[in-house]
């Protein structure tokens, strides 16, 4: 296994646990969920896998919806059927809508001043506000039409020039990706394809100093630079100078969350892509019943506009499916519970994390850039087909 393989494991596993508070009432047995046996030291590490998310399914059917694990000392809480999901993020969303606070947090997000792993709290709540009110609304999502409708006519235009050879339609999906986030988020593309993924990756193998500096670069050609156009660091920084939400929107909390939109919304997108056009060849019915309602809708037409993606109700369909087979972050971000709270038949103690199997998450903590994300991926597929 690589040196980085080996860092990102090592990464996932810190940022999916958190401390399973022993349940402090004096006197009285704690009702632990089922849990099975484990080895001294590693626990049960040795049962996640090379696909922790399959791994955990699989004793899911056996230890049943909420089970207890053990990664090496540390018990862990998975979440893994529908009903027990609703439990924990509807009739306990409250409780279970904080994050565990971890080195990663501290090292890579900014002492968790981002909104994906900030604590639950007064200031998450401002900081949500300023990403769903400011940033992804539905009328900032609809300004950046004409990014994506730029992006997708290059990526086309690319692989007709390449329609006689091999075509790496993974790497052309990410490229599309970085570059609309890049367009959006900061203005203009800064080879975005390349220097992020690298800079994302100092971050893990050093400080994160290389990747500091390049937002720092970034907000300085933003506030020196005579640009047209707004995008993200726009909005955020007009926030800063006007003073219009109700705290201090500093220039940490700035780089927190254009960081948030890239480690979440670049290879997510593309990989759901991937696993629709791997599923549509796999599956061509699917794909020639899919081709037959995007052309009949756009007949007349060399392009899809996005009004048209409201009447395909088959392709919605299609992207459903893919996130219900291939989830592109099957198990997601921790949740940590503010108070003890009892869960079905079981005691769950204050501190306690879980994990849900739900694309985009639900309750407080659910992605604040569903809108963004849903309408690109859809305008790329319908192009696609259509094409």
């Amino acid at each position: 296994m690589s040196t980085m393989m080996m860092i990102l494991l090592v990464c996932s596993i810190i940022l999916i646990t958190t401390l399973f508070l022993q349940n402090r009432s004096t006197g009285k047995k704690s009702n632990a969920p089922k849990s099975p046996p484990r080895f001294p030291l590693i626990g049960n590490l040795h049962q996640l896998g090379r696909h922790p998310h399959r791994s955990l399914c699989s004793l899911s059917h056996r230890y049943g919806p909420l089970m207890l694990l053990h990664f090496g000392r540390v018990p862990v809480l998975v979440v893994s059927s529908a009903d027990a999901a609703r439990d924990v993020l509807k009739t306990h969303d409250r409780v279970f809508a904080s994050r565990p606070w971890t080195k990663i947090t501290e090292k890579l997000l900014y002492n968790g001043r981002d909104v994906a792993s900030a604590p639950y709290g007064e200031y998450w709540r401002q900081m949500k506000s300023v990403c769903v009110v400011h940033l992804l609304s539905n009328k900032m999502v609809r300004s950046f039409r004409d990014v994506r409708e730029e992006e997708i006519s290059l990526m086309i235009e690319n692989i007709r020039k390449s329609s006689s050879l091999p075509l790496n339609l993974s790497k052309l999906l990410s490229s599309l990706t970085n570059d609309v986030i890049c367009r959006v988020a900061l203005g203009k593309k800064y080879g975005c394809e390349t220097d992020f993924k690298e800079l994302t990756e100092s971050q893990l193998k050093k400080t994160g100093n290389d990747f500091d500096e390049f937002l720092e670069k970034v907000l300085d050609d933003h506030v020196d630079g005579d640009r047209d156009g707004t995008d993200f660091v726009d909005v955020l920084l007009t926030i800063q100078r006007d003073k219009s939400v109700g705290f201090q929107l500093d220039r940490l909390s700035i780089k927190a969350i254009i960081s948030d939109v890239f480690v979440g919304a670049t290879d997510t997108s593309y990989t759901l892509m991937e696993w629709v056009m791997t599923e549509l060849l796999r599956h061509r019915e699917c794909l020639n019943k899919l081709q037959e309602e995007v052309r009949t809708i756009c007949k007349g037409r060399s392009s899809v506009l996005e009004e048209d993606i409201q009447d395909m109700k088959y392709l919605k369909a299609v992207i459903k499916e893919t996130l219900r087979l291939h989830p592109p972050l099957p198990l997601m971000a921790p949740h940590e519970s503010t108070h003890d709270v009892r869960l079905r038949e079981y005691d769950i103690p204050a501190g306690t994390q879980d994990f849900e199997l739900i694309p985009f998450g639900a309750g407080r903590r659910i992605c604040p850039a569903i809108s963004f994300a849903v309408v690109l991926n859809e305008v790329v597929l319908a192009t696609l087909v259509h094409q």
